[in-house]
């Protein structure tokens, strides 16, 4: 599985090179700033990339805009985006057009070997993955008078897992409950929040996107 890396400090990216390299990934380019991002990426048509969303020269969101570009060239083009704090509106923009694996990852989870690979091996498998804490934050949220707030607590928890881009299987692991139980208070979560039926996966991810703007 080929993989561009997009990092500015040499020594995580030197870092995340190996932790790829020595589980079965092929580091194919790394680069250090915003503008080597795109280029790499046309370049090379990862399988997956790595990127950090504040790359130089301005340290803002050129690999998050990089990231955007690419899509929009690449569509459903895996995206695993790595970040120093929890900045949702980043995570919204990633979830946006709906198309491939994403993912929004703090960098403190890299240390966790394990949680980093399965995070890059979801989103290359077309995967959705959100980090814990920022799913976290957001359940401490008020979610107000809107739709959201019809939701149980139940609902509510199963929601944030889907947002961590867990599977059913996963979720009721998780929760003690059965698959069937979970797919219940998916399709619970989809009737209140207004999506009907549909042939594709797109609801999960809006159902994300309408979690995440709560």
């Amino acid at each position: 599985m080929r993989v561009v890396i997009a990092e500015d400090l040499a020594l995580l990216r030197d870092g995340l090179t190996r932790i790829l390299d020595a589980y079965g990934f092929k580091v194919v380019e790394a680069v250090a700033d915003g503008p080597s991002v795109l280029p790499a990426l046309t370049r090379h048509r990862p399988d997956v990339a790595v990127l950090d969303v504040r790359l130089p020269p301005t340290f803002t969101d050129e690999g998050l805009q990089a990231a955007l570009a690419a899509r929009a060239q690449m569509p459903g083009l895996p995206i695993l985006v790595l970040s120093q704090h929890v900045e949702q509106l980043y995570a919204r923009e990633l979830l946006a057009d709906k198309a491939g694996g994403v993912g929004y990852l703090l960098k403190d989870r890299v240390s966790n070997v394990g949680q980093f690979i399965d995070a890059v091996q979801r989103v290359a498998g077309g995967g959705m993955v959100m980090d814990p804490e920022v799913v976290s934050q957001l359940l401490a949220r008020n979610a107000g008078p809107d739709r959201l707030g019809e939701l149980t607590a139940r609902e509510r928890e199963v929601l944030g897992l889907m947002a961590e881009g867990r599977s059913n299987a996963a979720i009721a692991g998780r929760l003690f409950v059965t698959e069937k139980a979970v797919s219940k208070h998916i399709n619970n979560i989809f009737s209140k929040l207004g999506m009907p039926p549909s042939e594709d996966d797109n609801r999960r991810v809006l159902a994300v996107l309408a979690y995440l703007n709560g």
